[in-house]
């Protein structure tokens, strides 16, 4: 018996102590991702400006395209408004230039994007929503997210967001590419 128990209060301490190190972690803005929406790896919050190129980490509004995220397992659960996780995603556009969503893909200031087509089928087959076909102007409050990876939940598929709900822009500590 003193055994199990002395092994229960290592057990308790290292889940206790690895807790605390989350926490501090979070604390000091370190965050880790582990979607192949941007590289694999540890990033660090900073107090850069949005701007093109910029990967970011947001709460997805609350709205039917992310709701369906959610549920499908796009997008996993968490801490922002609606019980969603956290996305993290590369500005592509930003206020003022102009995106097109067409067959071919999302084009930004007339350059079609690498992987931007939308898939009509997720990997389940199951039919994903697209958005709107057109040209926009992205408002001063407005920014494009996007990923180089073909299957990534992004813009194709939920448009334009308000920059307000980017929570901030992330720079890579370490990093590692998904194959």
């Amino acid at each position: 018996m003193p055994r199990l128990r002395r092994l229960s209060r290592a057990i308790a301490l290292a889940a206790m102590a690895l807790l605390l190190g989350a926490a501090a972690c979070g604390l000091a803005g370190l965050r880790i991702n582990t979607s192949p929406s941007i590289p694999l790896g540890l990033y660090r919050m900073s107090g850069m400006p949005v701007a093109r190129g910029a990967h970011v980490l947001l709460c997805p509004a609350q709205t039917p395209a992310f709701a369906l995220a959610l549920q499908r397992g796009y997008l996993g659960a968490g801490f922002c408004p609606g019980g969603y996780g956290y996305l993290m995603k590369q500005v592509a556009a930003a206020g003022g230039d102009e995106v097109g969503f067409a067959m071919e893909g999302v084009r930004v200031n007339g350059r079609l994007l690498d992987a931007s087509a939308a898939l009509p089928m997720d990997q389940g087959g199951r039919r994903l929503p697209r958005y709107p076909q057109g040209t926009h102007i992205l408002g001063p409050d407005q920014v494009l997210l996007m990923s180089t990876r073909r299957t990534a939940w992004d813009a194709r598929y939920f448009g334009p967001v308000p920059l307000a709900q980017v929570e901030g822009v992330i720079v890579p500590l370490l990093t590692w590419q998904h194959r």
